[in-house]
């Protein structure tokens, strides 16, 4: 095979085989293949786009470049669940209790924040003494004995992905669903569980802007599941605001231990309890409505918080009797609201942004964050304000950029003199056999 007649093929509307993906791929990790040809054959894709088979071979091929785990003892009960990022999406942290408590066995592997927030990593790592880098052993013994693990992916998961997300992100290739959805999946496939429960994020916030983009996008990896044996359902959630009040690591993970206590945000409860019922209708193979009923009662009976306090001191976290001990900022600001109204929108990019400045997340891979820092919100679109009511507040460890980001809250705020409605939590949803199923049915399982 010659580099050049593999592009050609796609370049001129063909479909290459698993053979011509694999050594292609081959080529590209031990250097035979160069970047510019990869940046050639990536904007092929772009441009001309895969098939079903096509996306899966090349998923699989990223998936078994580096580290597999081996999940098969976990039988049918093992599950993993992903979102496509957000701001103040903290529902790992409650989803994955949520289901242990209902027997599934939830073995995750997730990585670092790059942008508004730190990810699940990043959040989990503020807790003191919580150990995320787990050897397998250790990875395998807690999700058998607890229920749930969630641990940083190890550096040789999908290397493959690794290497061509670097180039897409400089030759201008990232906007492609087969690559993106294949970049998710093959770390997903790599992580071993049999069920995965997806969460599309949709919206200012998020990388899918529209229902459509996320639909197209949801299609596609669960088409991928359907190829490689795995059940994937992937669920559509607002992200034009932020979820929850609280954004930024420590805030974030005290808001979800808030929530497992009954205490949270009913946005952030009610998109958890769906994802986590997802999770354990794959998992046991029953009804949605038997799912949902059987998470409630690990939720109002306190079996999903004793869960997550298990969960939480087997890696090392310290507790008290009311949860995990988290660091404080010394100073909480208010940002006033700049004018009288009810509000109407809050961007969640700009509010994502405004954490990013305070140190809660990173400009750039690699960079530190304060894992104290961050933003809790005051007041949700519907509410009413006078001028000067606090809108937010910043939870700084010094006064830099305060003004600034003060004005960058405010500009989020939206305001209007009528009524306004909420938006919805949920936009769509693919199932594992690639159905997109009627809303209103789905919806009617968590009324």
């Amino acid at each position: 095979m010659k580099p050049a007649d593999v592009i050609a093929t796609k370049r001129d509307g063909g479909e290459w085989t698993s053979d011509e993906l694999q050594w292609f791929l081959t080529g590209y990790l031990t250097g035979e293949i160069a970047d510019y040809q990869m940046a050639a054959w990536l904007m092929a894709v772009c441009l001309r786009g895969m098939s079903e088979r096509e996306t899966a071979d090349l998923t699989r091929i990223m998936a078994e470049s580096g580290d597999q785990v081996d999940l098969s003892g976990l039988g049918s009960l093992s599950a993993d669940k992903h979102s496509s990022g957000g701001v103040g999406d903290k529902t790992s942290l409650i989803v994955g209790p949520l289901a242990a408590a209902c027997g599934v066995k939830v073995a995750k592997m997730s990585g670092r924040g790059l942008a508004h927030t730190g990810g699940t990593i990043d959040k989990l790592e503020s807790i003191p003494g919580f150990q995320t880098d787990l050897s397998l052993e250790r990875f395998m013994a807690q999700v058998k004995r607890v229920g749930l693990v969630i641990a940083g992916q190890t550096a040789n998961l999908a290397p493959a992905d690794k290497k061509l997300y670097a180039l897409r992100d400089v030759t201008g290739t990232v906007p492609s669903i087969p690559l993106i959805a294949s970049s998710i999946m093959s770390k997903k496939i790599a992580a071993g569980a049999k069920n995965i429960v997806l969460d599309v994020k949709m919206g200012a916030g998020a990388f899918m802007r529209t229902p459509e983009d996320a639909a197209i996008l949801s299609k596609a990896m669960t088409g991928i599941g359907r190829q490689l044996n795995r059940r994937v359902v992937a669920v559509t959630t607002d992200m034009n605001e932020p979820l929850g009040m609280a954004i930024g690591n420590a805030l974030e993970v005290k808001e979800a231990i808030d929530t497992l206590r009954g205490q949270g945000p009913k946005d952030l409860l009610a998109v958890s309890v769906a994802l986590a019922a997802e999770m354990v209708r794959l998992a046991h193979d029953i009804s949605l409505d038997e799912a949902v009923r059987r998470v409630r009662q690990a939720y109002h009976s306190g079996q999903a918080w004793q869960v997550c306090m298990d969960w939480i001191e087997a890696q090392g976290g310290e507790t008290t009797p009311t949860g995990p001990s988290l660091p404080e900022t010394a100073q909480k600001i208010p940002v006033p609201a700049p004018q009288t109204g009810v509000v109407a929108a809050i961007n969640a990019l700009t509010i994502g942004q405004g954490a990013m400045d305070l140190g809660a997340g990173r400009a750039y891979l690699g960079a530190p964050i304060d894992q104290k820092v961050g933003i809790v919100l005051a007041r949700r679109r519907g509410d009413h304000v006078q001028k000067g009511d606090p809108i937010a507040f910043l939870h700084v460890s010094h006064l830099d950029h305060v003004e600034r980001v003060q004005g960058l809250i405010q500009s989020a705020f939206t305001f209007s003199d009528q009524p306004v409605a909420p938006l919805p939590l949920f936009y769509g949803r693919v199932d594992e056999d690639g159905n997109e199923t009627d809303l209103q049915s789905w919806l009617a399982a968590f009324a």
